[in-house]
């Protein structure tokens, strides 16, 4: 209830001018000790007031609206107002800060608008508490601009609460669309954690903001939002507050993830960037046309190049300046979330690159964030990335390990990707990745191993892992670093999987080789199988290989264009058949001609060459065949999956080699890598019976020569190669052929 009949207000204490100016220039932790409702000393007539004060500059009036009626304010200092107003009395006979709003006049235009600093902190005590320990998983409800709620005499108030970390800073102000981009909105700082707040009733969807900073050098910065959850479209780099309004429609999906152990399945992943695809093409068009194109092509998921905003599209969003905003390029947060629903209710799931090794330096994001390394190591021998041209984090300083763990959550639980395959692990284990003696530091115990970084990322992995059942963590990690795919509780870094880059490396040089000198690089081959179980493996054929000169897969191949074709096939099958997950870059599975281009998208119209739809039409049945055998997946990580029947050919440049599956049946798999057929091939075979054609790569059907075997082939009671059965094979040129036992 209010006072009843308004009495003569008393009037307000002074306050030193310089107050005012230290608020109005932002050169505050508290401005809302100052602007706001602020309770009086009860009235000796025992009336109840408040002393409201608002920044203004440059106003022709304000005015505060009460439901006693409007009170003038006056001028004070600085474009500080101040007017007294009624205070309501409660049930319990105490006076209460009154509901209110501001009417401000500029020449003839007027507006009526609720007062910030009237509101109480959005973060509770546990939200600061958990921020200071670095161990808030749902990081991104607390920082960044977040929707609140509020009931109020006047009215419900709808509004954003905004709060960011920036513990060196000497004040900080919001501006955006909502104050016309002007500095009437310092925040106030919540204490020794480093977290400024403020909630701007208003405020809604689409508005664009950042923070001026004031740094301890005195100097002020324009900061794009570290939690954003959206961005302007770049080269534009200011965050916009986003409230999602999508409804999942995944549930089926959702729910047998959580129940599958996601490394043990078929796993053929098809690496996608966005922008180049299919050029032009947005979130919710992709959901239609990527969807359905790989849900053709028969991959079991899609991988997408980083999505979180990024600057420069040249660097293919590998220099990431917003890590929990998706690009802006192709539409709202929304969209994304759609497309990724497509995918799941098309059965296919979603990896997202991850990029916590560095970012970039630009001035409006992370770099030197309140003026000091707030987000990178301070130590330039750890804080810099010489390769890259990039910052590196901090990754022993809680927070920042609190704000990457909780990034690879969000995209887990906000966007429900199902995997993250992390950029760059190797760069993060060492010291001296890429220095030279006297550029490095070494760790506490004299060793080049980086102990924070391998600390954060058994963190990132177990928090994943518990939080959500069913994902993948996946590393990008070159070196033979001990226990990557190993748990964290037997000291490994806890990734589900890791690529395979020796593999890869090495399957590449191979068939770079003209067939007539690949008997001398047989070992290149071979080789993979010494440590093909060391560590849970992807085989990748990436877009690193297809670019900057590399070449398309296509253009590996020596020979004329039917060779190099030939060549592609049976590199694929060789790929789909050895121990480990596939990961194949889009428009190698239809043999792109040119290497990739991120500006000018794949050269779609190869697929009405028939010898290039055939690669498809391979590439398809390849997957088709592969998630129908369990013998090519279940026993991916075990040596009990795998068996050479013949690893010393090289004089054929041919491999025969057996899968099993857990019951173990076995697949029989032989790859011909020269450029002539091997007619009468004797095959060892693990027992007796009839055999299946199962898969030929140079079957007409996939643009080959039909060197193919006559549907089944009969084992004979011929010992070969320590078996006691084996047949006479026909093996293609440049082709792979698979035999399984008939039933």
């Amino acid at each position: 209830m209010t006072n009843g009949p308004v009495s003569t207000p008393p009037t307000a204490p002074a306050v030193d001018p310089a107050v005012f100016t230290a608020v109005a220039q932002g050169h505050t932790h508290d401005p809302h000790s100052v602007l706001g409702p602020h309770l009086m000393p009860t009235s000796a007539d025992g009336s109840a007031w408040a002393v409201v004060r608002a920044l203004r500059p440059l106003a022709d009036e304000v005015v505060v609206v009460t439901a006693d009626g409007e009170f003038p304010a006056r001028h004070e200092a600085a474009g500080v107002w101040e007017a007294v107003v009624p205070a309501p009395v409660g049930d319990d006979r105490a006076a209460h800060a009154p509901d209110y709003r501001i009417r401000t006049r500029y020449g003839a235009d007027a507006q009526t608008a609720d007062d910030p600093y009237r509101f109480l902190p959005t973060l509770g005590s546990m939200d600061l508490h958990l921020i200071g320990e670095g161990r808030h998983e749902e990081l991104w409800r607390a920082l960044g601009a977040n929707p609140h709620r509020y009931s109020s005499t006047l009215g419900d108030v709808e509004g954003t609460g905004f709060a960011v970390w920036a513990p060196n800073a000497r004040g900080v102000r919001l501006v955006g669309d909502h104050n016309r981009w002007t500095p009437v909105h310092p925040m106030r700082s919540l204490g020794s954690t480093g977290v400024w707040e403020i909630f701007v009733p208003g405020v809604g969807e689409g508005t664009r903001y950042k923070y001026e900073i004031l740094g301890p050098d005195d100097g002020w910065r324009a900061k794009a939002d570290p939690m954003a959850k959206g961005t302007e479209v770049p080269p534009a780099t200011a965050s916009v507050v986003v409230h999602t309004q999508h409804e999942w429609d995944d549930l089926e999906w959702m729910t047998a993830r959580a129940r599958r152990d996601p490394h043990s399945g078929p796993i053929s992943v098809y690496e996608v960037h966005l922008g180049s695809w299919r050029p032009g093409l947005g979130y919710r068009e992709l959901a239609d046309q990527l969807t359905a194109y790989v849900a053709e092509q028969g991959f079991t998921h899609v991988e997408f190049m980083p999505v979180a905003e990024h600057p420069f599209g040249g660097s293919w969003g590998y220099q990431v300046t917003s890590y929990y905003a998706p690009t802006s390029r192709f539409g709202h947060p929304d969209d994304l979330r759609h497309l990724i629903d497509r995918l799941h209710q098309a059965g296919i799931g979603v990896v997202v690159d991850w990029v916590p090794a560095h970012f970039p330096k630009d001035d409006f994001a992370l770099a030197r964030f309140d003026g000091t390394p707030l987000y990178e190591h301070p130590d330039p021998r750890r804080g810099e990335h010489p390769d890259w041209g990039t910052y590196v984090f901090d990754y022993g300083r809680t927070e920042v390990r609190n704000f990457l763990v909780a990034n690879a959550t969000y995209w887990f639980e906000e966007f429900h990707v199902d995997a993250l395959r992390v950029d760059a692990v190797a760069s993060m284990l060492y010291l001296d990745y890429s220095r030279n003696d006297g550029e490095w530091a070494p760790n506490q115990y004299g060793g080049r191993e980086n102990l924070e970084a391998i600390s954060f990322l058994q963190e990132a992995n177990a928090t994943a892992y518990r939080r959500s059942p069913g994902v993948m963590m996946i590393a990008e990690e070159s070196t033979a670093f001990p226990g990557v795919t190993a748990q964290t509780a037997h000291g490994g870094l806890g990734f589900g999987l890791k690529w395979n880059m020796g593999w890869m490396n090495d399957s590449l040089r191979y068939i770079a080789e003209n067939p007539m000198y690949r008997r001398y690089h047989h070992g290149e081959l071979t080789f993979s199988l010494i440590y093909a179980f060391s560590e849970q493996y992807v085989l990748p054929i990436s877009h690193d290989e297809v670019v900057h000169g590399k070449g398309s897969l296509l253009r590996k191949m020596p020979g004329d264009r039917w060779q190099q074709l030939a060549g592609v096939r049976a590199f694929l099958a060789y790929m789909w058949t050895h121990p480990g997950k596939q990961l194949l870059f889009m428009g190698s599975e239809f043999a792109q001609d040119a290497e990739w281009n991120e500006s000018v998208g794949l050269d779609w119209w190869l697929l009405d060459n028939p010898s290039h739809a055939a690669i498809a039409r391979l590439v398809r049945d390849l997957n088709i065949f592969y998630k129908a055998t369990p013998s090519l997946w279940e026993r991916d990580f075990t040596p009990d999956g795998f068996e050479w029947i013949d690893s010393n050919d090289a004089d054929h440049n041919t491999l025969a080699y057996l899968r099993k599956d857990k019951a173990g049946k076995p697949v029989v798999v032989v790859v011909n890598f020269a450029g002539i057929p091997h007619e009468g091939y004797r095959l060892a075979l693990p027992f007796g019976g009839v055999w299946r054609e199962a898969f030929n790569t140079d079957s007409e059907t996939y643009g080959g020569s039909g060197v193919v075997n006559a549907g089944t082939v009969p084992a004979e009671p011929v010992p070969w190669h320590g078996r006691s059965h084996s047949a006479a094979v026909r093996v293609p040129p440049l082709g792979a052929l698979v035999l399984v036992p008939e039933d």
